[in-house]
């Protein structure tokens, strides 16, 4: 089976736990997802079968959107509700005033250092086993884009927020950052993905109700992970050539620097990529017809 699920990952689940459901309901071992979700957070997570796992770069290279509970006041260790608390705090006289404040200074581009409990390596070995030993290590900080970062509710010790964010965002450092700000601390206690690029939740189907029988009929096709990106229609001249990884001219100006190409039938061929200084489309992944 290729194809791509929007799926909703209950909380509990590790994202590899949700991939090793799908593993055994399709009977197959190429599955990937597109973009981690931490244990306690539920909503979209984009999973790849067969022919689409070529496809996770373009569905992680895509904007994010969250909608997360901020509790103020208890810092923990892990920047989640999952961690050991290690400082508490007061929140009396924190106003809607003061958070705004802070927010301010965390959106557009920022620098954001990733918590110590996450799956980023050092010499091979993931921080959170450092972390689990004691160990704790300089981050560099990191760029990220907050596109938006508003409240949506708040009643403090709790303040919700939703967040549209590029990739690698760090929700839980958002959080531990708005709490060192505000000076009583803070994590994440709640987090829910809202949508993955063009993929959202209300289309996402829950993992209780995918088996292998609808498996199948619930499978988008490849190049749903494309959409943003414009599409080439290819004569059958240009489809011999790519499908045999030669360029073709451009046949209209570029606007992107990917596009998506389709043989005269309608069939979705590859992902073509723009080389300005020739002036043509270079085959970057090449999709036989199966």
């Amino acid at each position: 089976m290729d194809g791509i699920l929007n799926l909703n990952k209950p909380q509990g689940l590790t994202s590899h736990d949700v991939v090793s459901e799908v593993r055994k309901l399709a009977d197959q071992r190429r599955v990937g997802h597109a973009g981690t979700l931490d244990p306690m957070a539920t909503g979209v997570l984009i999973v790849c079968l067969g022919r689409a796992t070529r496809m996770v770069e373009y569905l992680m290279d895509s904007p994010k959107t969250y909608v997360g509970t901020v509790r103020l006041g208890v810092t923990t260790e892990t920047y989640d509700a999952e961690g050991s608390v290690i400082d508490e705090r007061s929140t009396a006289g924190i106003d809607r005033a003061d958070i705004e404040n802070e927010l301010a200074g965390l959106r557009g581009d920022i620098l954001q250092v990733p918590p110590m409990y996450s799956a980023l390596k050092r010499d091979g070995k993931p921080l959170y086993r450092l972390a689990r030993e004691g160990v704790t290590v300089e981050r560099d900080p990191r760029p990220v884009h907050i596109h938006s970062l508003e409240v949506i509710d708040w009643a403090l010790p709790d303040v919700t927020l939703k967040v549209v964010c590029s990739p690698g965002t760090y929700i839980r450092s958002l959080a531990h950052d708005l709490g060192q700000g505000l000076g009583c601390g803070a994590h994440l206690a709640a987090l829910t993905r809202l949508a993955s690029g063009d993929f959202s939740l209300e289309e996402s189907i829950p993992l209780s109700e995918l088996n292998s029988e609808r498996l199948p009929e619930l499978l988008l096709p490849l190049d749903t992970a494309l959409m943003r990106y414009p599409a080439l229609q290819l004569s059958e001249t240009e489809v011999n050539a790519v499908l045999n990884g030669r360029a073709v001219s451009a046949t209209e100006p570029a606007n992107s620097r990917l596009a998506r190409a389709y043989g005269p039938d309608g069939a979705f061929l590859a992902v073509l990529e723009y080389w300005s200084r020739e002036g043509v489309w270079h085959p970057r992944k090449v999709f036989h017809p199966t």
